[in-house]
């Protein structure tokens, strides 16, 4: 079968590209696409087969005419319409934001004054419509979208061309225009008269369900529903809500009067009497009750109505609300931190989204944020700098997390308030906060899994992973004790579960991570490729019970472990899409912080937060980390606008170039086994890397001193690990080993050496934040000369000597102008410039990320591109789609 999207972009090539589905309706499927003219994401509707049969194309684009000239603030405009290759379709605004539906699915009742904000925004709209002779027919909250809390209505662009098909081929179709719910009596008996009082009475259903937090005539199926609409039983808001005001109610009581004589003469009347509060209608709401016994008792005897059950018996609802349909949406988050949005975790119930993000201050590289459903922004969640593994307790109260640096295990409330510590030290990842009343995580030393209790309590371990290895992102199944983790290897993913009661381990797939369990009796994971994948499972017997489905595809993946991703227990879900990473461009910075590219037609994958750039003595030439199909490697690039040069191209990260003189470039890697080495090698390219420094921990920079007379090396240990980085170095050309230079219980990192060699730059934490040294070089016992105030992160020596340049707290560029006689000292210090946000992205706490041009006039950094394919993704009622595509 030919793949409908391939069909629809050859035919409307060179007009709009379809990027991919976003919706799926009863009379049309909606698409993502980008116009080709205008440079714009829009909304593409294509007519279902069935009912453009009915339609006609000729009909559908001389009729849709209409709706293309409705102007209104709160009509969503019409760009385009069209027949392609048999296809009958419609353009629209790609509207960022949600429906009413998924709004009051998340939050069941609105506030008074804003449910009547939004009724009178659309009954104004419609009245637009209704005057230009539209009727729209299917009013309903899934048709009206909230744009910065403005709603908009959508889909009047079909509602001339439908209404004029003929009625008894649209219900050969089996196809309805309106939904149950919202169906006016006229519409629900099949009556052709259909005008705008319809759409009055549908709007009027709306309203109510905002105020209520049910429509006026639920029931659990279509004929229940339909009974009731034709029936017309009287209904009273104020009756459920006492805080609705009485002339609304009465408003609502009109507007769905069963014969349409009865109601508003136009939409405009039903807004103006949701707007006098001395409108009356009808039966005061005491009164209402006692008329419904008798209109209740009136049903039975309606002959029609069992001639409409009859036509819609297979027309089932399985719950008193309205159907809720998967719907995938895009949602805004903050920018990302270093190209990715980070861990998340969603609530239980789906109403909550906490995610790490980056930290709002600048003092830190990142920090949990908080996205409320009724919210449309995010908000920082105190006491979460440097934070990471979100995990949200089962009554969506607090959130548990690690806390980078300390390796601590945390848990604050979301309401606001003082974090309390439930794990010291010692964790490496995590933790998953589960309903057994326990807290899951990775632990820091051994890699394996442990819990604490969530009150606070002892640790206990519970798995012992061989050496090398680590078990990542614990789930638990309490009903059978079963728990989940994944463990990466270099070529594989593998799924594990575990029996906590008899110890007994099983590989559920070798092509996976980051798993969870779905309460639909499903085990979901990401692959290695980025797609999200579901397989029916057996938790007894730990084993998959058919085959894994891809369910989602073109997660963002990172370069060493699948995408975080999240699921409520009410089928939400919450993923970042896109390629495996963002662009970067380099760019010059003047003094002044203005930023050109360097070469406009270059853009490149630094990989991870290991990226480095370099410019040579001269200036003519940059070494750089690129990262190619596996791994990272050192390239060389011609300024401006010259060739590529690739140096390295082993399979192992190679990382974090510098010049060792015009000829030579030292890097980091760990091409011949762990821990990370230091290397040499020629910048022609055509030699060989040579091993010039090692050490028992990993080494993750090195500097040549200005005479090649030392290497000098900086240690680190896990990202977590504080006191754990320190420098090194070691005399060239003999077998000496290499000595401690600065080792404290603090950490010192991003080394720089003055261009004559004499004297050493470099970060410590020592006052409790990163501040700028120098010491004396070699002697480096005999001085130190704080550089910074108020924090400073990644210095670099001006090419003269004469200044050193860092990084503030709040991202400023400062010069601190220095002089060695009679002795080192600081002169005076400059702000030059609030470094652009996409710049210089906050991870180079352990590593200066940019460097100078010989005359000291520009800076070079690598900016961060836009990404038009990297999105936060939201998927609402996911389960269905999980039940009906994979089965059990």
């Amino acid at each position: 079968m030919t793949d409908p999207t391939a069909r629809l972009n050859s035919a409307l090539e060179g007009r709009y590209r379809i990027e991919r589905e976003i919706g799926e309706g009863g009379m049309a499927t909606v698409y993502l696409a980008h116009d080709e003219r205008h440079k714009r994401p829009v909304a593409l509707k294509v007519l279902k087969p069935e009912l453009a049969a009915v339609v006609g194309a000729e009909r559908f684009l001389a009729e849709i005419e209409t709706t293309a000239n409705l102007q209104h603030p709160h009509i969503l405009p019409l760009f385009d319409s069209g027949e392609a290759d048999g296809f009958l379709f419609y353009v629209m605004p790609y509207i960022e934001g949600e429906t009413l539906r998924e709004r009051l699915d998340r939050e069941r009742q609105l506030p008074v004054d804003e449910a009547l904000g939004i009724a009178t925004a659309v009954a104004n709209a419609l009245q637009v419509a209704h005057e230009a002779g539209v009727v729209h027919r299917d009013i309903k909250p899934g048709n009206i979208l909230l744009s910065r809390g403005e709603p908009l209505v959508a889909d009047f662009g079909i509602a001339l061309a439908v209404g004029g098909a003929s009625g008894t081929r649209l219900t050969e179709t089996g196809l309805s225009i309106g939904t149950p719910y919202y169906m006016s009596p006229e519409q629900a008996t099949g009556d052709q008269a259909v005008g705008p009082s319809s759409d009055t009475f549908a709007l009027a259903c709306v309203l109510y369900e905002m105020l209520v937090g049910e429509p006026p005539y639920p029931g659990s199926t279509a004929q229940a529903v339909l009974g009731k609409i034709i029936q017309g039983a009287p209904v009273s808001a104020t009756a459920v809500r006492r805080s609705i005001p009485l002339n609304v109610d009465a408003a609502i009581r009109k507007a769905l009067e069963r014969i349409p004589a009865d109601r508003f003469r136009s939409a405009k009347a039903f807004a103006d009497a949701l707007a006098d509060p001395s409108f009356r209608y009808g039966a005061s709401p005491a009164g209402v009750a006692a008329d419904a016994a008798g209109w209740r008792r009136a049903v039975y005897g309606l002959a029609a109505l069992s001639l409409v059950l009859a036509l819609l018996s297979g027309w089932a609802l399985t719950r008193s609300e309205p159907p809720r349909p998967t719907v995938h949406a895009s949602i805004r988050l903050p920018e990302p931190l270093g190209g990715a949005w980070g861990t998340m975790a969603l609530s239980p119930d789906g109403s909550l989204l906490v995610y790490e993000g980056p930290a709002e201050d600048g003092d830190a590289s990142t920090q949990l944020w908080l996205r409320r459903g009724s919210a449309l922004n995010a908000s920082p969640i105190p006491g979460t700098k440097n934070a990471s593994s979100p995990s949200i307790s089962p009554n969506g109260r607090e959130v548990a997390f690690l806390q980078f640096g300390t390796s601590t295990l945390m848990v604050t409330s979301l309401d606001g308030g003082v974090p309390r510590t439930l794990v010291e030290s010692g964790v490496h990842w995590g933790g998953e906060w589960s309903p057994d009343g326990f807290i899951y995580f990775t632990t820091l030393g051994e890699r394996g899994i442990a819990r604490v209790p969530a009150q606070g309590g002892p640790v206990e371990s519970l798995t012992t992973p061989t050496e090398g290895a680590q078990h990542l992102d614990p789930v638990m199944i309490e009903d059978h004790g079963v728990l989940l983790f994944w463990e990466p290897t270099p070529s594989e993913f593998l799924i594990r579960a575990l029996d906590i009661s008899s110890g007994d381990t099983v590989t559920l797939t070798s092509s996976g991570g980051t798993p969870k369990y779905l309460p639909t009796g499903h085990l979901a994971y990401v692959s290695i490729t980025g797609e999200l994948m579901v397989a029916p499972f057996d938790p007894g017997r730990m084993e998959m019970t058919g085959p894994a489905v891809p369910m989602v595809r073109n997660l963002l993946a990172g370069l060493t472990r699948p995408p975080s991703w999240a699921v409520s227990e009410t089928g939400t879900v919450v993923y970042a899409s896109g390629t495996a990473s963002r662009r970067y461009q380099v760019r010059w910075v003047d003094r002044r912080g203005a930023s050109t590219p360097v070469d406009p037609g270059w853009s490149f994958d630094p990989g991870s937060n290991n990226r480095g750039l370099a410019l040579s003595p001269d200036g003519s030439r940059l070494a750089i980390t690129i990262l190619g199909e596996t791994a990272e490697d050192i390239w060389i690039k011609e300024l401006p606008d010259g060739p590529l040069l690739r140096l390295t191209s082993d399979s192992a990260q190679d990382v974090r170039p510098r010049w060792a003189g015009d000829d030579r470039i030292t890097f980091i890697s760990e091409r011949d086994g762990p821990p990370a080495k230091a290397y040499v090698i020629p910048a022609g390219g055509t030699g060989r890397a040579e091993l010039i420094l090692e050490h028992d921990l990993d080494l993750w920079e090195a500097q040549l001193s200005a005479d090649e007379g030392w290497i000098l090396g900086r240690t680190g240990g896990t990202v977590n690990q504080v006191g754990g980085r320190d420098i090194i170095g070691a005399p060239l050309g003999g077998d000496a080993e290499p000595v401690p230079l600065i080792a404290t219980d603090f950490d010192e990192k991003a080394i720089r050496l003055s261009p004559d060699g004499r004297w050493l730059a470099y970060e410590s934490n020592r006052t409790g934040r990163n501040e700028v040294y120098v010491r004396p070089f070699p002697e480096v016992d005999t001085g130190l000369t704080a550089i910074s105030v108020d924090g400073g992160v990644m210095p670099l020596w001006a090419p003269d000597g004469s200044a050193i340049y860092y990084v503030t707290s709040a991202n400023q560029m400062v010069e601190a102008r220095v002089t060695t006689e009679p002795s080192f000292r600081v002169t005076g210090r400059e702000a030059l410039f609030t470094i652009e946000p996409d710049l210089l992205i906050p991870q180079g706490e352990q590593y200066t990320l940019y460097d100078i041009t010989p005359d000291g006039e520009r800076f070079i950094m690598m900016g961060l591109m836009e990404a038009e394919d990297a999105e936060v993704i939201l998927i609402t009622n996911w389960f269905t789609e999980v039940e009906e595509r994979v089965g059990r």
